[in-house]
């Protein structure tokens, strides 16, 4: 008999989520923060997946995302691991940086400060 044919009827183990690191979700929610100072944004949602770690913005609760912030592993050899979705579906920014991805904010942001 042999060593692995004892485990033929376990289930399979399962693959691990994809999660943001401490410093990734600093840097999130340090961009969340500035824009419920503002007003514009009122809640978040995080959700690690097999594929993907996924930061939800929303303005209400009730609502959808206004944007979804994707941390996608699978995808850092190609166009980069991280993506901001807007609310139709629309990918706005992707990268291999993180800080990067995120300055597509920069504009709203200078909007905020002058009003």
């Amino acid at each position: 008999m042999q060593g692995h044919a004892a485990y033929a009827g376990a289930p399979p183990a399962k693959s691990p989520a994809i999660a943001f690191t401490r410093a990734e979700l600093a840097q999130i929610l340090s961009l969340y923060g500035q824009f419920v100072a503002a007003g514009d944004w009122r809640d978040y949602a995080i959700d690690h997946l097999k594929d993907a770690a996924v930061f939800s913005i929303f303005r209400r609760a009730a609502e959808v995302p206004l944007y979804r912030v994707e941390k996608r592993p699978r995808l850092a050899g190609k166009q980069g691991q991280w993506i901001v979705v807007s609310m139709t579906g629309a990918i706005l920014k992707r990268g291999h940086d993180l800080a990067q991805v995120l300055k597509l904010f920069d504009r709203q942001r200078l909007r905020l400060a002058a009003e």
